[in-house]
């Protein structure tokens, strides 16, 4: 709560509303050389670490500092990027090969029938993984073929953003002489895949300046922009992710879901009582809000509707969630 005194000093209470943002938590992963999948550099440390991760966030090095050095002498991005493509693929060949050793020895000797469609989906995965050597997301899947993919994480499987870091000149002017050649590497590579190119020198400066009215005025001044927001909305849609809210007089908060998560499975992401009492769904899309400028002139737009268990939660919708508070206590009761 905020206290602040009126003129005749009585002090007067004010209600200051919490906002909670959606989050994206970013781990920052050290460096990969070459021969990684063979234990060099931190080798499977490093590689065992990715496994953890939804996505990949790709940070090659497109500017020269003599005071920072390169591991392979010089730089040059595309090799980078080739280097790191192929480390990741050897180490999910490495992995494949042993767990398709594994299963069979159960199917073809051991005449274990259960295990025989995880083995075929490996065959598959091997013919694009080693026989191909591509990358396991540029292939088709079907859905038994997905469930083995999520049981085994292979790293090839995972989204990736590519970010290319520039020195804040270049960055500033809009121009340097990578640029090209990996957005050509990237289009052969892995095409459709997001390139952001910014500045890690250019978004220190601005996080070394004290209030928003500095970062702006020296954002205007070099006529560019902070891109991390870019960045982290990029993740968000690379992972399938988007949010809704849940607004009220003390607490504005933005929950994660995934896409196509519908309304019922939302509210359970407040609270499991939501869900298993969800009645409807208030919802206004946050673009009408802000165009109307209000609650009550969304409703009086007709931009206020009830939604059932059947509606697909839309990116950034406002929702207000009716429940029936006893569908909690019943089923506990049951069990």
């Amino acid at each position: 709560m905020l206290r602040t005194t009126r003129n005749d000093g009585a002090e007067v209470n004010e209600r200051k509303t919490i906002k909670v943002p959606a989050y994206l938590n970013v781990v920052d992963i050290a460096g990969l050389v070459k021969g990684a999948a063979e234990g060099q550099g931190l080798g499977n440390a490093f590689l065992s670490h990715i496994n953890a991760c939804d996505a990949i966030f790709h940070l090659c090095r497109a500017f020269d500092d003599p005071d920072v050095t390169h591991v392979e002498g010089e730089v040059d991005p595309v090799r980078d990027l080739s280097i790191i493509s192929e480390e990741l693929r050897l180490k999910d060949e490495e992995k494949l090969m042993i767990n398709l050793d594994k299963l069979e020895k159960l199917v073809t000797r051991g005449g274990d029938k259960k295990s025989k469609p995880e083995y075929e989906t490996l065959l598959k995965i091997k013919e694009v993984l080693v026989d191909e050597k591509k990358h396991i997301r540029f292939a088709d899947w079907s859905a038994h073929d997905i469930e083995v993919l999520n049981k085994y994480l292979f790293l090839t499987s995972k989204p990736c953003i590519y970010l290319v870091n520039l020195s804040d000149k270049d960055f500033i002017r809009k121009k340097n002489k990578w640029l090209p050649k990996i957005k050509e590497w990237i289009d052969k590579n892995d095409p459709g895949a997001p390139i952001i190119p910014f500045s890690g020198a250019f978004e220190h400066q601005l996080a070394e300046l004290e209030t928003d009215a500095d970062r702006k005025a020296y954002e205007e001044e070099h006529k560019c922009v902070s891109v991390l927001d870019k960045i982290i909305t990029t993740g968000y849609k690379a992972l399938q992710l988007e949010y809704f809210f849940t607004a009220g007089p003390d607490e504005v908060k933005a929950w994660t879901i995934q896409k196509g998560t519908k309304a019922p499975q939302a509210a359970g992401r407040i609270h499991t009582d939501f869900e298993k009492g969800f009645i409807m769904a208030e919802v206004m899309h946050f673009v009408d809000f802000k165009e109307e400028g209000s609650e009550a002139a969304a409703k009086a737009a007709g931009k206020y509707r009830q939604q059932g268990r059947n509606y697909v939660v839309e990116d950034g919708d406002i929702i207000f969630f009716k429940f029936n508070a006893g569908a909690g206590i019943k089923d506990a009761k049951k069990k």
